[in-house]
């Protein structure tokens, strides 16, 4: 019997086309064809809001210049940074409560439909309630500190974890459940195995809905009683038409809420190679 040399199987067995991966220069040019359109938007926002500004068709201290609010945001940066680390320490600490609470709730209603059809509705409610109603009586039990805030941001975040997790928990296929049943899987094994990974692109869509309504519930929460956050300097600022701060504190928190969705979104695409909205060749997003 004559030996024959063994050949290695082709990438594409193994699922990855190495042939056509793409390079560096071609991942950058991806990047920037996806890019160009959200930075000429800016671009051209901002080109207006200095036009306006020079040309003087609204009174200054309705809308200041870029080149006043940036210079807000230089010359009293250590103020502007001190009250936005507290703004994004209530944002975070209101996501991670409300991720943790939410996918509890999500697995224990995915798996009783007693507890589901009894919590669902008032989860429900409790959403269509305006949060920033509430907001007052929060600050009556429990003060003026920080918990108000906490307390508002998760129940902002709460719901948009609580609805993706169950639809991904809900969205495995029967026949897997059946097969793994079949094969005598424990209902843990099943879970961490099949129902959790398979709920996961379900789960990032929610959790990067949910950290930007977080920094809205901080902020809302500053609104009605806080002396420090970002949204005590807006308040301060609206009070004393220093619209230049005004600016540069909504600029400061539309950023806390870019680079909190941007960390969302890296850790999906870490934790998520294998899903088809991470691929190359499908990807719609520019990080």
């Amino acid at each position: 019997m004559s030996q024959t040399a063994i050949k290695a199987p082709p990438a594409e067995v193994a699922g990855v086309d190495r042939r056509n991966a793409p390079t560096a220069g071609e991942r950058a040019g991806r990047l920037i064809e996806q890019s160009w359109r959200p930075l000429a938007l800016l671009l051209a926002c901002f080109a207006a809001w200095w036009a306006v500004a020079a040309a003087e068709l609204v009174e200054p201290y309705l809308v200041p210049s870029p080149g006043a609010t940036l210079d807000v945001l230089t010359s009293k940066a250590d103020y502007i940074w001190q009250h936005s680390w507290v703004t994004t320490y209530e944002t975070l600490l209101g996501f991670v409560i409300a991720v943790a609470v939410g996918v509890l709730a999500a697995v224990v209603m995915v798996y009783s439909a007693t507890v589901e059809k009894t919590l669902y509705p008032i989860l429900l409610f409790a959403q269509v309630v305006p949060k920033i109603a509430i907001a007052p009586l929060f600050v009556v039990w429990l003060g003026f500190g920080i918990a108000p805030k906490i307390l508002i941001a998760v129940l902002i975040a709460f719901f948009p974890v609580v609805i993706s997790m169950v639809t991904g928990l809900k969205a495995v296929d029967p026949e897997m459940l059946q097969l793994s049943s079949t094969m005598g899987a424990s209902p843990w094994q099943t879970f961490v195995k099949i129902r959790l990974p398979a709920s996961l692109p379900h789960l990032f869509s929610g959790l990067k809905v949910a950290v930007t309504l977080a920094v809205t519930g901080a902020v809302v929460g500053e609104f009605v009683g806080a002396n420090e956050g970002l949204g005590y300097v807006i308040l301060q600022a609206n009070g004393n038409l220093d619209t230049p701060m005004l600016f540069a504190g909504l600029l400061v928190m539309s950023l806390i809420g870019v680079v909190l969705f941007v960390l969302v979104e890296i850790a999906e695409k870490l934790l998520l190679p294998w899903h088809a909205s991470r691929r190359e060749s499908g990807a719609t997003t520019t990080f």
